[in-house]
């Protein structure tokens, strides 16, 4: 690869340097205590515990609702149980991914 189509017009911007430390200046603070961080991601777990517990504990209107206001996942829990309904009653969803078709061409 030829460097000559490169013009030299273009600045190369020159990374500044750093400036050094001297004895004069303390060291960055540290963070807050590592016995903090246990206790944060304890809470963090139960707080999705519980709302894992919530998902799997609400109702199928609770579920209808929460589709209805744009709630990603009630909407595939409503297609999977509409889909498990109709394939229980014998009927037969419109859109079904990967269904054969049985016509002859």
């Amino acid at each position: 690869m030829a460097t000559t189509a490169i013009s030299s017009a273009t600045p190369t911007p020159v990374p500044a340097a750093a400036p050094a430390k001297t004895a004069t200046q303390a060291p960055a603070p540290k963070s807050a205590p590592a016995v903090s961080q246990p206790a944060a991601v304890a809470a963090a777990s139960l707080t999705a515990a519980a709302a894992a517990l919530k998902e799997a504990t609400e109702t199928s209107a609770e579920t209808a609702k929460e589709a209805a206001k744009g709630d990603r996942q009630a909407q595939r829990l409503l297609t999977k149980e509409n889909a498990a309904a109709a394939a229980r009653s014998g009927g037969s969803t419109s859109s079904t991914k990967g269904s054969r078709v049985n016509v002859k061409a």
